[in-house]
């Protein structure tokens, strides 16, 4: 078993990925993080209308593509040594196989807990990884590579408007969209992007089925009751309108009111104005309502021409007497340089030199020129009526995950030899170009693990373990199963895809590579395991 420690002494500081999920002494590291993906029921309902509305078109999840930045590996990954358990092996039994029936399971032909997880990455594009149910205390989890929760390449954090899909095909969901609620991930592949830790435990809420709705018109006090989808329709009115609408129905009635931003136009000096009402005006209090006098700055030489007019409180005649020069920080002063050069500054700047030695600045200052400029000012008012509509049966609740699609068991500290079933979505091409997968439905691969582990120093891998198989990326996150039954189409979760190799360098993969689950990997799974979710709609 690997395990990155912190330097003696020291302590490193995650940021941008996760928060840190234990409690402890000031050196201790721990086993799990968490992240929270849609923090409330409206967050997640929001998540879900995201991949599903259509507005005419086909929805977000038709949209997504197989997500390539994390998957494509190097060309050969390196094999050797072989994986030691950090303890003794352990079992969490699928759903509906905690206590050992006679009952027969309906054979399908591929388990209904294999879906894909779609996801809005740091470049924002539409993607999507393999994944799967996975037994919990609340049948809400959901197990997948690390890398189709977290961005780790790109350090950034959890993906966006991440959802899991069982069943997916061609943009429908017939078991409706479970929007992730909390991730929980391995600390060092959280602080460290270490991919000997690249899996990942989502805890999603119940699952939704979202479509056009019921829209019904209704009081804003029922508007404001009403907990679903919900919209507000404004009308322009006038203000005679508002203040018979106010009278109708209040204050807190659906007529509304708002000042807009001032519009300021250039008058003619009031008749009136004289020196002794001048600084009224200035205040914007003088005799003639709406009209105020305000600087407009100028250049020096501007403001001297300003002096020859002959009506000194009309616009353009100076402001003032020219402002002494106030002293300024050398930042100010280096800005205003700018600022002057880009006309965005009209007043004059000046070092101040040490009077006993004229080579040296022992300050700056800037000196502003300002004419007079005769305004009106009006505030205008928006006047409307609101109308409020709640949209029923938008979103309609699909019930727990794995109540309806099953969850496959958990394993761990297993021997790594041993055979497994592999599912998944694989999409792209290989190396070569061959196009031998389309994404569209899950396949499966099978086989005996290696007693090696594989190492890609580029991945940041030393204790992958590995299959022969030609899946491909798209693939990734998909489970491992080991002790599949084919009758009941259950098995034990020990692994996700993680990476892809060309072991033989002919331009296709053959290899597929999953991190060991050991004790560690069974302490988050734990954590997660027992995390309630909830209902996103009643």
């Amino acid at each position: 078993m690997k395990r990155i420690l912190l330097p003696a002494g020291g302590a490193v500081l995650a940021t941008g990925l996760l928060a840190a999920g234990l409690a402890g002494t000031a050196n201790a590291v721990p086993d799990w993080d968490y992240d929270t993906l849609a923090k409330d029921a409206p967050a997640a309902l929001d998540v879900a209308e995201f991949w599903l509305a259509t507005n005419g078109d086909a929805n977000n999840l038709a949209k997504a593509t197989a997500y390539t930045h994390e998957t494509v590996a190097a060309s050969k990954l390196s094999a050797g040594g072989g994986y030691t358990p950090d303890g003794k092996p352990g079992i969490v039994a699928p759903i509906g196989e905690e206590k050992k029936s006679s009952a027969k399971v309906k054979n399908i032909n591929l388990p209904k807990t294999i879906g894909k997880v779609f996801f809005v990455d740091s470049e924002g594009k539409f993607k999507w990884c393999s994944a799967t149910s996975i037994q919990s205390k609340y049948r809400n989890l959901v197990a997948t590579a690390g890398h189709c929760v977290y961005d780790d390449k790109k350090n950034a954090s959890v993906m966006d408007n991440w959802v899991f899909v069982p069943g997916y095909y061609q943009g429908k969901a017939p078991w409706g969209v479970y929007a992730g609620k909390t991730a929980y991930t391995h600390y060092d592949y959280s602080v460290y992007n270490d991919r000997d830790r690249d899996y990942a435990f989502v805890t999603v809420y119940n699952g939704v089925h979202v479509g056009a709705g019921k829209t019904t018109q209704v009081l804003k006090s029922e508007y404001t009751k009403f907990e679903g989808k919900k919209y507000i329709v404004e009308k322009t009115v006038t203000k005679d309108e508002f203040e018979a609408g106010v009278v109708k129905y209040g204050v807190n009635g659906p007529y509304q009111s708002k000042p807009l931003d001032p519009e300021v136009a250039t008058v003619a000096k009031p008749a009136d104005a004289t020196y002794g009402n001048f600084k009224d005006y200035v205040l914007g209090k003088g005799p003639t309502a709406g009209v105020k006098v305000i600087g407009v700055p100028v250049t020096k030489a501007e403001f001297e021409a300003a002096k020859a007019l002959k009506d000194d409180l009309g616009n353009g005649a100076p402001f003032n007497a020219a402002s002494a020069p106030v002293s300024i920080s050398e930042a100010e002063y280096k800005q205003l340089l700018v600022d002057k050069a880009d006309g965005k500054f009209d007043g004059t700047l000046a070092e101040v030199k040490d009077p006993n030695d004229n080579k040296t600045v022992i300050g700056w200052t800037k000196q502003q020129y300002f004419v007079k400029k005769w305004v009106s000012v009006t505030i205008p008012t928006k006047y409307w009526v609101e109308t409020y509509f709640i949209v029923e049966g938008f979103a309609k609740d699909a019930g727990r995950l794995g109540d309806n699609v099953g969850g496959q068991g958990f394993t761990w500290n297993q021997k790594p030899e041993q055979t497994v079933f592999v599912f998944g979505y694989p999409a792209l091409p290989h190396p070569d170009g061959n196009k031998a997968y389309t994404g569209v439905t899950p396949k499966w691969t099978y086989g005996k693990t290696s007693g090696k582990v594989y190492v890609s120093a580029a991945e940041k891998v030393e204790e992958h373990i590995g299959l022969k198989s030609s899946f491909t990326p798209g693939a990734d996150g998909g489970p491992w199963l080991a002790k599949y039954s084919n009758a009941k189409r259950l098995g034990y979760v020990n692994g996700v895809t993680s990476l892809f190799g060309d072991q033989d360098k002919n331009g296709r993969y053959d290899t597929i590579t999953s991190p060991y689950f050991d004790g560690e990997t069974a302490a988050i799974y734990t954590k997660a395991s027992a995390v309630w979710s909830g209902k996103i709609v009643k």
